[in-house]
């Protein structure tokens, strides 16, 4: 049995770690952390793994963490995983990083969109980003694996046949996304309270919000050319799911026979990508709790743009389900082992 930590059990991501690691067949949970709620049983904070998982809730420790743990997850607000990370590394363990903190290349992006300066630089270049479905070959030998955000998993996947391609233009890209309120993670707020959030429907972070250099960066690596993308998020008064509609120019005409045939065969072999064909379309409902992204597209045939739509769990396939779906890769282990749950 694989031994796994999980730094910040408590967050929303963290508990999802729990509750999908629990019952994979392959790994043990052997230590969780909580600086909030250290010395209490989980299950206090999350009533939902009472009599199930006994775990108690140590403070964050590096030198504490059993021996035998080989794989840590770190489940830490952004700017905290960075200050923990290097630590890990050189003690000889492997490490999925669900924070933003190794996600960007270049220490100068990340000092701009995250307002603070990143505290260890030389292992940018070392994290592989770990979106299994364009670069498992990288993240099957990764010491640190930079877990992507929600919606640039949502985003990329939905955009990354045509760019790979070559047949999108990278700069005519619009990404309009919404999120559930657990996006925001659980920390209280103001603007995600909910006397602020029901009822209401409003986009945030316009034109500055941290993840789009992350779907940037990554479009020019598919394409080979710098893209600048246009991106506006929003919040939706539901608790998780993401939903992404992309639109964009292509460089040479196609039809939508021609569009889906693409990604059929760009996700053949990709467990958890549903390429939808009309007249369905992704909800959020179809892939709430699974570790699923539904595509669907349609093409604009007055202007010639093509529409992309996804739809993925903000918490499982935008955070612990991807993470759970990198150690697989990472340890040899079936892709979609602990995974398999449908949407409920």
């Amino acid at each position: 049995m694989l031994q796994v930590a999980i730094l910040g059990a408590t967050g929303y991501t963290g508990a999802e770690l729990v509750r999908l690691l629990h019952r994979h067949p392959q790994v043990q949970i052997a230590y969780i952390s909580s600086e909030s709620h250290a010395g209490q049983p989980l299950n206090r904070v999350h009533p939902q793994f009472r009599d199930i998982v006994e775990l108690k809730l140590q403070p964050l420790q590096v030198e504490e963490i059993p021996e035998a743990v080989e794989l840590v997850f770190c489940a830490l607000p952004h700017g905290s995983s960075a200050g923990v990370v290097p630590k890990l590394l050189q003690q000889g363990r492997r490490v999925i990083d669900l924070s933003a903190d190794f996600r960007l290349r270049q220490p100068a992006l990340y000092d701009q969109w995250y307002g603070r300066t990143h505290p260890a630089p030389e292992l940018l270049k070392q994290a592989v980003y770990g979106l299994p479905e364009l670069f498992a070959i990288s993240i099957k030998t990764a010491r640190l694996v930079a877990n992507p955000g929600c919606y640039p998993t949502a985003a990329i996947l939905s955009l990354a046949p045509l760019v790979q391609s070559g047949l999108a233009d990278p700069e005519s890209v619009i990404i309009d996304a919404k999120s559930g309120v657990s996006g925001a993670g659980r920390t209280p707020k103001q603007a995600f309270h909910f006397p602020d959030c029901t009822e209401n429907f409003k986009a945030y972070r316009v034109g500055d919000h941290q993840h789009t250099p992350e779907i940037e960066q990554v479009l020019g690596d598919l394409s080979g050319e710098a893209a600048a993308i246009t991106f506006t998020p929003h919040l939706v008064p539901m608790i998780r799911g993401i939903f992404s509609t992309a639109y964009l120019a292509l460089r040479r005409p196609l039809n939508l026979e021609e569009l889906l045939a693409l990604y059929h065969d760009f996700y053949r072999e990709k467990p958890f990508v549903r390429v939808i064909e009309a007249p369905d379309l992704p909800e959020t409902r179809a892939v709430r709790g699974s570790n699923y992204c539904d595509i669907s597209l349609r093409l604009d045939g007055r202007t010639g743009r093509v529409i992309v739509l996804s739809a993925i769990d903000n918490l499982v396939k935008g955070a612990a389900g991807q993470a759970v779906q990198n150690m697989n890769l990472m340890y040899g282990f079936p892709e979609t082992a602990g995974l398999e749950q449908m949407a409920w």
